[in-house]
């Protein structure tokens, strides 16, 4: 039987109105749901394609590279958790875009959602307001969620284009 991505658990979705940290939670939330969403369904080779010329981005490429944003932005800046980098980071070398292998794909998938509950688990109890340093500037946890929101958007709309390309589907 070949290995296809699981589609995740159902999402409540976050509040609408309230307080701010729990609407940004709820929207970054909902921005990891999708990613995983997009994903669900295919097989390891067809998240490893590149189904779009002009590009080297694939499905698993954009998974690889959340799971390392996730790592670095909660866990090593903001809770300075002693975890080593995903994908070569210290290389700049775009590994997680770059070195595809189907083969990856089960534990990739595994890894990003793993990756987002121990991200928000490093920042639960942490204000808002804390500060933390990012290349010689303050940035708060608040900003930080919100770069993070920006981020899977970003993505996921790249993610959106390359599964349709893949097999049609549209709106996940």
């Amino acid at each position: 039987m070949t290995w296809t991505a699981p589609t995740p658990a159902d999402l409540s979705g976050g509040p609408l109105t309230g307080d701010e940290r729990p609407l940004l939670e709820g929207m970054l939330a909902w921005q990891r749901w999708t990613l995983l969403n997009i994903c669900a369904g295919l097989d390891a080779d067809q998240l490893a394609s590149r189904p779009v010329e002009s590009t080297n981005l694939s499905l698993l490429g954009l998974v690889r590279h959340m799971a390392k944003v996730e790592r670095i932005w909660f866990r090593k800046r903001v809770a300075e958790e002693d975890v080593e980098h995903l994908h070569r980071f210290e290389a700049h070398d775009d590994t997680d875009f770059l070195v595809i292998d189907p083969a990856d794909a089960e534990h990739a998938i595994t890894q990003l959602a793993e990756e987002q509950a121990a991200a928000a688990r490093a920042v639960v109890n942490l204000p808002l307001d804390l500060e933390i340093e990012v290349h010689g500037a303050p940035m708060s946890l608040r900003m930080v969620h919100v770069h993070m929101i920006q981020e899977y958007a970003r993505h996921n709309g790249h993610a959106d284009l390359l599964r349709e390309a893949i097999d049609g589907a549209t709106g996940r």
